[in-house]
């Protein structure tokens, strides 16, 4: 089970508020959650933040992984994720990269790419000589 640490809408229509809670990843956005970490109010001037850090530093460790706007959010309070974290979440681009490189052969693209490609660079030169001449 892949858990995250996102924002669920809660208010009015066109009044948003928000609680940041932990939920498994599989579940809808304003469905079942694990724990409510905080709440935060956008309309309210300056915005309204309220966290709890020890939970919020707990659910990192155990390997939850916030939403872009949670993580900014967190930011913003000086929470980031564990160095653990950190470092497995890079690794993975670079084993896709070092997979991609071991690949002795390029793939072939379908006839379909290879047709509609030609179509394209056919309609863009046209394209371009109808604006020479105008």
């Amino acid at each position: 089970m892949s858990v995250v640490i996102r924002l669920m809408r809660t208010g009015a229509k066109k009044r948003p508020a928000y609680r940041m809670v932990v939920a498994d990843s599989r579940r809808q956005r304003d469905g079942r959650f694990l724990e409510i970490l905080g709440h935060y109010n956008p309309l309210a001037q300056p915005f309204e933040l309220v966290v709890h850090k020890d939970k919020v530093e707990h659910w990192l460790t155990l390997g939850a992984q916030p939403s872009e706007q949670a993580a900014s959010l967190l930011r913003s309070l000086g929470i980031s994720r564990p160095a653990s974290a950190k470092a497995s979440g890079e690794a993975k681009p670079k084993a896709k990269r070092e997979a991609k490189a071991k690949r002795k052969v390029q793939r072939k693209p379908s006839e379909r790419k290879t047709r509609n490609k030609a179509a394209r660079a056919t309609k863009k030169t046209a394209a371009k000589q109808t604006a020479a001449q105008a």
